[in-house]
């Protein structure tokens, strides 16, 4: 729904560019305190909302922090942030159930006009707030109970088009793992779902407290969201994670009441048939057992002392199988980039910069005798066919199919002998030390999972054989900038549009906000690659000319050994 004029909600009419904070009255008798911002220019509508659990503060005052901080003249439509739903209970301090009717506001939706308060305050909800949303997020927390890891929940139990919305909605959070929903009611993100709203809750924190660095992530969270929905006209975070999705999720209840010990913490993984936890008596005798039914990933439990019967105890669910669309992502975009790619691969190789190249690889590996060399990511395959060109047994691996097609007739109109395949280069498929020498040339910055990979060419490294890495901390700049690069510089030709998709990709990378090299050394360094020499000078000595091939990021270098077995 686009929104042109005047925004009303509740009691509140809000004008095209206004910022406006107070409380919305909804059904006559609620006043919840909000915060309204309805863009100059027109758009979709956010719904955000918290405390529908009263002692979930995490979300509560990550909502209060959003509103001080969200800048009215970067919204295009209209964002709605809820800061508290159940004001009663939250200011009565009665828990997470309604003040009067001590029912759970987040089982009764769609709730009910003559119902009790909850039930009127969920109908209210629903025909006031939910009516205007074109979106939905919902902030909670563990309550004064609960011990949680960093979760999201998206709808999953809606029309399909909602169900993908929601799930790319929830992949925009910086946190381990996220569950598709399996309820339609009830529940208020769920039941949104059903209207045909995109809705996702997150999980952070827990036990009636909440800390500024989690609040500051939940609030980061939100405006990374906004930013993909194109509500917020502003670059996303960097992020840590790139959420895992979790299915088959198991909840674990008390039979009995008592003493509770759990053996786990939130965020384990845990084995079928492993303890989780114990129920004991006063007198210190073990009343029950709580095994886990099933692999998975702990999500929450109680971390209070006390459970009581029929009360949660545990909840953990499967890491399901990949899942991640991130590399799909990024193929689609190296296949629309490989034709150009290969023509700036194909004039570099007859340029000044190739024997530069050739220079500082030679002096790095052994020069007397042929070696095996694997190039990951190698795209059109510059570094394969260079190192070719001078005796080596050369294989190159790429993601990208079209770059590896392109490589094989680059090779051909070189005339030189290769191996080329597609492949992950974060899993490569060759048996334990396979090669002499593992290169690589701008790809540590786009792989998903960049600590695993630099794990597997480890693996396939030969016990005396040499990594070299050249890379730069390409997370620090913004690539879609292209003010400083000369004329005739190849990211001219590829379009605003191409630069800004790149610089998306990158910043749902984990890598991209590490401080690198300093991470690339230290986790090279547990791998077992020894006598690491870090070049901070490179690219001084490679781009001397500012043509097409120029990198206006400073390139460093790592060039490591891994251990023989005598080094072990």
């Amino acid at each position: 729904m686009e929104k042109t004029r005047t925004f009303q909600i509740g009691n509140q009419e809000v004008q095209p560019g206004e910022k406006w904070s107070g409380f919305v009255r909804i059904g006559g008798e609620f006043e919840l305190p909000a915060t309204i911002l309805h863009g100059e220019k027109p758009g979709k509508t956010v719904l955000i909302t918290a405390g529908i659990h009263a002692q979930e503060y995490v979300g509560i005052q990550a909502s209060i922090e959003l509103s001080q901080r969200l800048k009215i003249e970067k919204i295009k439509g209209t964002v709605v942030i809820i800061k508290l739903v159940n004001r009663q209970a939250f200011e009565q301090r009665s828990g997470s159930e309604g003040y009067e009717d001590g029912k759970n506001l987040n089982r009764v939706f769609p709730g009910k006009p003559e119902g009790t308060q909850m039930e009127r305050l969920a109908y209210a909800v629903e025909k006031e707030l939910l009516s205007r949303a074109d979106y939905y997020i919902d902030l909670h927390s563990g309550d004064s109970y609960e011990q949680l890891t960093p979760y999201v929940y998206y709808a999953g139990k809606a029309k399909e088009e909602v169900v993908e919305q929601s799930r790319k909605m929830a992949e925009q959070a910086d946190v381990p793992y996220m569950v598709g929903s399996q309820v339609a009611a009830g529940g208020c993100y769920n039941y949104a779902a059903t209207l045909g709203i995109p809705s996702i809750l997150i999980e952070r924190g827990g036990m009636g407290a909440w800390r500024p660095e989690e609040t500051h992530s939940t609030g980061r969270d939100v405006r990374n969201i906004l930013c993909f929905l194109g509500v917020y006209q502003g670059k996303r975070d960097y992020r840590n994670y790139y959420p895992l999705e979790v299915e088959d999720v198991c909840y674990q209840f008390a039979a009995q009441t008592g003493l509770w010990y759990p053996q786990k913490a939130p965020g384990d993984v845990v084995r079928r048939g492993e303890v989780l936890g114990v129920v004991k008596n006063y007198a210190g005798e073990v009343r029950e057992v709580c095994w886990a039914e099933n692999d998975g990933v702990i999500l929450f439990q109680t971390g209070s002392l006390q459970v009581k019967e029929s009360g949660p105890m545990i909840t953990y669910g499967k890491i399901a199988g990949n899942k991640d669309g991130r590399k799909e992502r990024i193929t689609t975009y190296w296949t629309k980039r490989s034709d150009s790619f290969k023509e700036q691969r194909q004039r570099e190789l007859h340029s000044v910069l190739a024997k530069r190249w050739e220079e500082e690889i030679l002096q790095r590996i052994p020069r007397d005798r042929k070696l095996k060399i694997l190039d990951v990511g190698c795209g059109a395959g510059f570094f394969t066919i260079l190192l070719a060109k001078q005796g080596h047994e050369t294989t190159g691996i790429d993601l990208t199919p079209d770059m590896i097609l392109h490589a094989r007739e680059l090779a051909e109109e070189e005339g030189v002998s290769c191996q080329f395949q597609v492949m992950d280069a974060e899993k490569p498929e060759y048996p334990d030390e396979s090669f002499d020498v593992v290169i690589s040339r701008n790809l540590t910055w786009t792989l998903p999972h960049a600590q695993d990979a630099y794990g597997e060419w480890y693996r396939v490294l030969k016990k005396g054989g040499i990594l070299l890495n050249f890379d730069a901390d390409y997370g620090a700049s913004d690539c879609s900038d292209t003010s400083a690069l000369p004329e005739n510089h190849a990211h001219h030709t590829i379009g605003t549009e191409m630069m800004q998709e790149c610089e998306e990709i990158k910043r749902q990378l984990p890598i991209n906000s590490k401080i690198r090299p300093a991470w690339d050394v230290e986790v090279l360094g547990k791998t077992g690659i020894k006598n690491m020499e870090l070049d901070l000078g490179i690219s001084g000595r490679l781009y001397q000319e500012k043509d097409e091939f120029y990198n206006p990021d400073p390139l460093f270098l790592i060039c490591g050994r891994k251990g023989a077995q005598e080094d072990k």
